[in-house]
């Protein structure tokens, strides 16, 4: 299972940025795919996370409600964070994630976001 984040640029402050996450080698439906980032000096923490299960259900971080929107497009198998906004706290390494359907975690390599 391989997932190749791309879309991270240098962005101003209350600019927009599309990610995107696209997943090969894995043909079921995960029971699970988002994103997460990690500022330096800082722990890796959630930004999206879609769940497959309970009706599909969404997480956003506090920090990025109201702001970021998860969407999938599985005929793709790609997933994408649309982020508007922003702010240099969201300067980070941005990663996405996938559990498949035995609940095994997969990363991407990151793609970094640059706010200024």
């Amino acid at each position: 299972v391989q997932l190749v984040e791309s879309g991270g640029n240098s962005v101003q402050a209350g600019g927009t940025l599309n990610l995107s996450c696209a997943v090969s080698g894995y043909r079921f439906r995960a029971n699970c795919m988002g994103w997460f980032r990690q500022a330096p000096g800082k722990e890796r923490e959630g930004v999206a996370i879609s769940w497959a299960s309970g009706g599909g259900q969404t997480f956003y971080g506090d920090s990025v409600k109201g702001r970021f929107a998860i969407s999938q497009d599985n005929a793709k198998n790609t997933v994408y964070l649309e982020m508007s906004s922003l702010e240099s706290e969201d300067t980070a390494l941005y990663y996405c994630l996938l559990y498949d359907r035995h609940w095994h975690i997969y990363w991407g390599q990151g793609t970094q976001v640059t706010v200024s």
